[in-house]
């Protein structure tokens, strides 16, 4: 008889987090929604001690076969609602770190009634670890944090540290939309994206100037607009 196979679990990879988990104190209503929602709304794979085997999320049985969305950093959940609604034989996935956006969201879940929603409470980049390759068909990443100052910029999104692993979750032909009104993050975006494997389908400058038909703009659109900044919205396509 042969010897055993090894079954040692894949060591946790060590990730620096750019960001905030907390904000401002959570309301009674928004502490209720955390502790009697997000559990069955959560893929438990995506948790480090659920699964330290690192195996694949089902995502078949998550959403009955549907076509699978995934929303990187959803803020306060409005498109992300929006697209559920929109979209009932989709199911989206939205990952958002920051516990008061969670809660924000879960409070519009109740509110829309929809349930073609999976929310990943944390890092995208531990989802990216669980979901199976080719496995998505579109991909949002709308006003995702800035990071201003140049020596932050690799703590954007837009690095090969989180592109390599988005590109290779997203099916070929799968649309990635990005919305920014910093014009530094348009360039880094325009320099980086394509070389983790897609193409700008931008042919016009109304092309990045219009939103796209089914959008909603969003509380963070709305502040940008105000201050006066112009929002800008990307629209590559994962080659392969």
């Amino acid at each position: 008889m042969g010897s055993a196979m090894s079954t040692q679990s894949p060591e946790r990879p060590r990730r620096n987090f750019y960001g905030r988990f907390k904000g401002k104190t959570l309301k009674p209503s928004q502490k209720t929604y955390l502790n009697e929602d997000l559990a069955a709304l959560s893929p438990g794979a995506v948790d480090w001690d659920s699964n330290p085997n690192r195996d694949s999320l089902d995502l078949q049985t998550l959403f009955n076969g549907k076509p699978v969305w995934l929303e990187i950093g959803f803020g306060g959940g409005e498109h992300l609602v929006h697209q559920a609604q929109s979209n009932p034989d989709i199911g989206i996935i939205g990952a958002e770190p920051y516990i008061n956006g969670v809660a924000m969201l879960l409070g519009k879940i109740r509110k829309a009634g929809v349930t073609n929603l999976a929310v990943h409470p944390g890092d995208a980049r531990d989802l990216f670890d669980v979901l199976p390759k080719a496995s998505i068909s579109r991909a949002f990443l709308l006003y995702p944090d800035p990071w201003p100052k140049k020596r932050h910029h690799r703590r954007r999104f837009v690095t090969p540290e989180h592109l390599e692993p988005l590109a290779k979750v997203l099916k070929p032909g799968a649309i990635f939309r990005v919305a920014t009104d910093i014009p530094d993050y348009v360039r880094q975006t325009l320099e980086e994206v394509p070389g983790a494997g897609f193409e700008w389908l931008a042919e016009r400058p109304k092309d990045w100037r219009t939103p796209w038909d089914d959008w909603i703009s969003t509380r963070y659109e709305q502040k940008a607009l105000r201050e006066g900044r112009t929002p800008h919205y990307l629209t590559f396509r994962r080659l392969g």
